[in-house]
């Protein structure tokens, strides 16, 4: 089975706003170790959180940049990039950009879909680009 090519997919699918195609990808009892608060950890949960995603980032793209398979996992170094012009996280709509990058581990099973996900988000940048946090210390 060819992983990065599923990996691929999945971002494809998100980016062109087909979440509930990116969800087929992932298997029933698909787990999430990067947990978001007010979401459960499961397959159900992340195509939650994809939904309010694209609401919040209608024009959400979603590009790997590197991708990497070790048997049956696979790591992405991803940039993500979209305007904010929804809610998120109970943030109204800023009308800014954010371009941040992320990292995903994505475990795959023996029928090829994706069954844990751990990842890291570079959200400090994101924040600061939306204007939530001040991008410069305090003097």
């Amino acid at each position: 089975m060819d992983h990065a090519a599923t990996m691929k997919r999945a971002y494809e699918l998100i980016s062109s706003g087909d979440v509930d195609g990116f969800g087929a990808l992932l298997a029933e009892d698909f787990v999430e170790h990067e947990e978001t608060p007010g979401l459960e950890p499961t397959r159900e949960g992340v195509v939650q959180f994809f939904h309010m995603y694209r609401t919040a980032f209608p024009d959400l793209r979603m590009d790997p940049q590197d991708v990497l398979v070790s048997g049956d996992k696979v790591v992405a170094r991803v940039r993500a990039t979209g305007t904010h012009q929804g809610e998120f996280l109970g943030m109204p709509p800023t009308g800014k950009s954010v371009d941040v990058q992320l990292i995903d581990i994505i475990r795959f099973d023996g029928a090829g879909l994706a069954c844990e996900h751990w990842g890291v988000v570079d959200a400090l940048a994101m924040m600061q680009q939306l204007g939530a946090i001040p991008e410069e210390p305090p003097a």
